[in-house]
Order: structure tokens, then C-alpha cells, then sequence
């Protein structure tokens, strides 16, 4: 690492979610990568219930800020609602910890997946036509015909997600994603490669970008929950585009980075078709374990995991500023003063 002011980092699991697990495999690949680099993890755990753990055993939530305020910099790894969406980062913000990832602003964005189209749309990204479903939705006035993909508005790990082929289908599945996330889309099917692409900007201010990966899916298939944590999917690296594609896949990925305004490492899904490129979804906390996408984007760049990890936290701490002459008191900033300056 070339930031030797980092001695303790706060690596942070769980979450009061359906991807709690997933984030706790995400969280102890990064507390091994930290310890791999010579750093003291700290490892706070958010379980079901919304309750503090330190290490194995659970702490009031004033232990929780503490442990957190004795640490140099956060590692945050929660996945989803309550964590993903910009709630950890807010927490951390005002705890004054600095930390690898979103700020709330780009969470929020990024885990709204309807709000997330409206962006990428105003930035000449096209995405899939969708209806959003809420309560004063009507079926009768639906101005798409299936194949839909039906997917709760907030979430991820692709929970509550159905293909529809058939409209008599329709409810049940809109039943199924809105028991996991409150609102839901009906999108139409987009037939094409599912490519993906990750993003972080490091400690320079310079944005680097981890390999294309293509992931194999079935015609008529979606990348479900069972294939992603199951060891069944395949991948390829780099994906199979032309120089085109790879070029119009990575510009709309740089251009949402920029919008959202994300930080840390994000992930961009994207379908090939043969009319172009059309985004999917933006993941701003994307699973994190050693075989997870991401690392594998960066590692097909020369980037291993720990590496990785280093250069995250080298990107989260703010840049050295240099004092006024003859001012000490006055050149000290909040870390979140510095930040965004």
C-alpha cells in the first residue's frame, strides 16, 4: 500500500437482508486480503436483525461507532437494502471514517433501479422499455407485450426476479418482486450477451477499468440466484465483443460512474444485441469474494485481489493538502470536507 497512515481496517458484513449471506463471503475474503497486506481487520457484522456483532460476538450500536471511529478507514461490503443503497455510507460520512465505496447519493441511485434507467436514459444510454409497478399500476394499460423480465425495484443478487412468457403469468410475478422490494419493473426481454464491466477510481484520480466478462446464459434465460452463488456459471474473459462494442460498453460505464457520482468500485451490466449495447443494472457494492466478478475483472488486468483491496483503500483516504503559511489549526479538514472539495 502507499498510504502507511492505515493501521485498522473496519471490514463490514451481514446486513438485514436477503444477501446477508452473500455479503458475509464477501466480507471475510476482504478481511483476509487486509490481513494479507499487514493491516488489523476489524470485522463488524450487521445480522439479520439489524443487530452489531464485533468479531463473533454482538455489541450495543454506540460499540459499533466506536470501533468503527478507532479505525482508519472502512471497508464496507453490505449488499443491498439498508446497506448498498447508501446507508452504511451515510453512517460513516458522519462518523467521519473514510471509506472504500459510494457515497450515499450514488448508493441511492445505483440500488433504484427504475431512477438508474431515467439516468442512463437522459445520458443517451439505452436500456430495456419498462413500466414501473407501484400502487397505482393497471395491468389493463400495460403498453408491453411478452417475454417481460419482472424484478423488484430495489435489491439485488437477482432476488424475486421471474421471466413471463405468458400474461396470465403476470401477477404472481409481480407478486413475487414486490415481496422483495417493495415497487417493481416489468421490463421487455432483451435477447443478447450479458456483458459486464467494473469501474474504480484510484488514489489519482484516475478511473481504471477491469476487463470485459462475458457471462453464459441460456437463450430465453435470465442470470438467476442459483447460478451466481452455485459455482454452475461460466464466464469468459475478456468477453467476446468487437472493438466497438468494448468501446461503447466501457463509455457508458465511465459516463455513469461520472453521473451517479460513484466511488470505490461499481459494476456495470450491460446486454449485447444486435442493435447496440443496452444497460441492465449498476451494482455499486458487487459481491466481493475472491471468485467473484469483480476481482476477476481487475485480476484479468494484472490486478490481483489483494492488490485490489490495497488500491481501494489507497483511494478511499483524502489527499494530503498543504497548510496555509504560518496556519496549523486552520489546514485541518473533515476527511468528508476534503473528499469533495
Amino acid at each position: 500500500m502507499r498510504d502507511s497512515t492505515i493501521r485498522r481496517v473496519a471490514v463490514i458484513g451481514g446486513g438485514a437482508n436477503e444477501e446477508h449471506d452473500v455479503s458475509l463471503a464477501s466480507a471475510a475474503a476482504v478481511v483476509r486480503a487486509v490481513r494479507a497486506l499487514g493491516l488489523t481487520a476489524v470485522a463488524l457484522t450487521v445480522d439479520r436483525r439489524g443487530g452489531w456483532h464485533l468479531h463473533d460476538g454482538p455489541i450495543h450500536p454506540a460499540q459499533a461507532v466506536s470501533s468503527l471511529v478507532s479505525c482508519d478507514a472502512a471497508f464496507p461490503v453490505l449488499h443491498g437494502v439498508d446497506g448498498e443503497d447508501g446507508a452504511v455510507a451515510g453512517l460513516l460520512t458522519l462518523t467521519g471514517v473514510p471509506f472504500v465505496g459510494s457515497p450515499v447519493r450514488a448508493g441511492a441511485l445505483g440500488m433504484d433501479k427504475w431512477v438508474t434507467k431515467l439516468v442512463a436514459e437522459s445520458l443517451g444510454i439505452r436500456t430495456a422499455p419498462a413500466v414501473l409497478v407501484d400502487d397505482r399500476f393497471d395491468a389493463s394499460q400495460l403498453p408491453l407485450e411478452p417475454p417481460f423480465v419482472v424484478k423488484p425495484t430495489f435489491g439485488g443478487s437477482s432476488n424475486g426476479v421471474t421471466v413471463v412468457r405468458e400474461s396470465e403469468e403476470l401477477a404472481a410475478a409481480i407478486g413475487t418482486a414486490r415481496a422483495a422490494g417493495g415497487s417493481a419493473l416489468i421490463e421487455a426481454f432483451v435477447s443478447g450477451r450479458e456483458v459486464d464491466i467494473a469501474l474504480f477510481r484510484d488514489r489519482d484520480g484516475v478511473v481504471r477499468a477491469g476487463s470485459t466478462l462475458e457471462i453464459a446464459v441460456a437463450d430465453g434465460a435470465v442470470f438467476d440466484r442459483e447460478q451466481k452463488y452455485d459455482g454452475s456459471a461460466s464466464f469468459t474473459l475478456p468477453a467476446r465483443v468487437s472493438a466497438d462494442e468494448h468501446a461503447a460498453i466501457e463509455a457508458a460505464a465511465r459516463a455513469l460512474y461520472d453521473a451517479l457520482g460513484c466511488a470505490g468500485v461499481a459494476r456495470f451490466d450491460f446486454f449485447v444485441t444486435a442493435e447496440g449495447v443496452v444497460l441492465n443494472e449498476v451494482n455499486t457494492t458487487p459481491g466481493f469474494t475472491e471468485q467473484s466478478q469483480v476481482p476477476r475483472m481487475f485480476a484479468a488486468t494484472g490486478l490481483d485481489y489483494p492488490a485490489l483491496v490495497a488500491a481501494l483503500l489507497d483511494a478511499a483516504l483524502p489527499a494530503a493538502a498543504p497548510a496555509p503559511p504560518d496556519i496549523r489549526d486552520e489546514s485541518r479538514h473533515s476527511w468528508h470536507e476534503s473528499r469533495h472539495s
